[in-house]
């Protein structure tokens, strides 16, 4: 199936949609971009034939056939249209879209059939708790419930908060059950959703080395707010300063230490021989 939308209006003015061009096929999600309040609905109301356009074209294989489009493609939480109420319980929610769907429904069903979802925690929540993924998961699941369901529009899940990879991600999910998927949200989600992520930046891994120069040698170098290096303290040496040196000992007061006469010199012939007392 696919569904394209041509030249489309809506508003005498286009002040409801300006001229929107798209298109959604089975198999694939489609994001597109829908901003203001009202032309989320607006557009998801047109896309799957539940309103007639002001100009322009709706086709489903290349056909104009709005009750084919209607049948087949399931409008998701719509605000005003098809969204819940925030103070019905999940439990009520599932319960009555199981009627819709033709299934066995009430308390119970429902129960059981939230525990098959993997949300049997939510059993006894309002819709206004329910958390953004889960709140997409169960909408859609249900309904896709119902007979002749080949395509979803899915309308503002970011109005919700969370993060927009999750609700994509189970767009992207279900698409590949063979469902045609489209999803109105705004820019900030397609901001989020298909600008790549700069890399987490890495400090290098320390050497475990025991050597001192490998302790030393994987130290990050930290930057000035000029781009500059910052100056490291010098390791080194104050590896060497952290060495308690031996304290030096006291000599002593310093003695005068005549020289021992030498012995074998022979006499000065110019001095005078020392005569006691003697023998003067």
């Amino acid at each position: 199936m696919r569904v394209q939308l041509e030249q489309v209006t809506k508003g005498q003015r286009q002040d409801a949609l300006p001229v929107t061009d798209l298109s959604f096929e089975t198999g694939h999600a489609t994001l597109e971009i829908a901003e203001t309040e009202q032309r989320p609905t607006v557009l998801g109301l047109l896309a799957s034939g539940r309103m007639r356009q002001e100009s322009g074209s709706v086709l489903i294989d290349g056909k104009r056939d709005r009750r084919s489009l209607r049948r087949r493609v399931a409008l998701v939480d719509a605000p005003d249209v098809s969204a819940p109420e925030p103070n019905v319980s999940v439990t009520g929610v599932v319960a009555e879209e199981l009627m819709f769907a033709r299934w066995r429904s009430g308390p119970a069903s429902a129960r059981r059939w939230l525990r098959e979802q993997g949300l049997g925690d939510t059993v006894r929540l309002p819709m206004s708790n329910l958390e953004p993924a889960a709140r997409v998961r169960i909408l859609c699941e249900l309904a896709l419930l119902r007979n002749g369901v080949e395509g979803i529009v899915l309308v503002s899940p970011d109005r919700h908060g969370g993060d927009p990879h999750a609700w994509w991600d189970i767009a992207i999910e279900i698409a590949e059950r063979d469902i045609a998927v489209l999803v109105l949200a705004g820019i900030a989600s397609r901001t989020v959703l298909f600008t790549p992520r700069p890399p987490a930046a890495r400090l290098p891994e320390p050497d475990r080395s025991t050597s001192h120069e490998g302790r030393h040698a994987a130290t990050a170098q930290l930057q000035t707010p000029d781009g500059e290096p910052e100056p490291q303290p010098d390791r080194d040496a104050e590896w060497e300063t952290d060495q308690h040196p031996e304290p030096e000992r006291d000599a002593g007061p310093e003695r005068d230490v005549q020289p021992e006469p030498d012995r074998d010199a022979e006499p000065d012939p110019d001095r005078e021989p020392d005569v006691a007392d003697g023998e003067r």
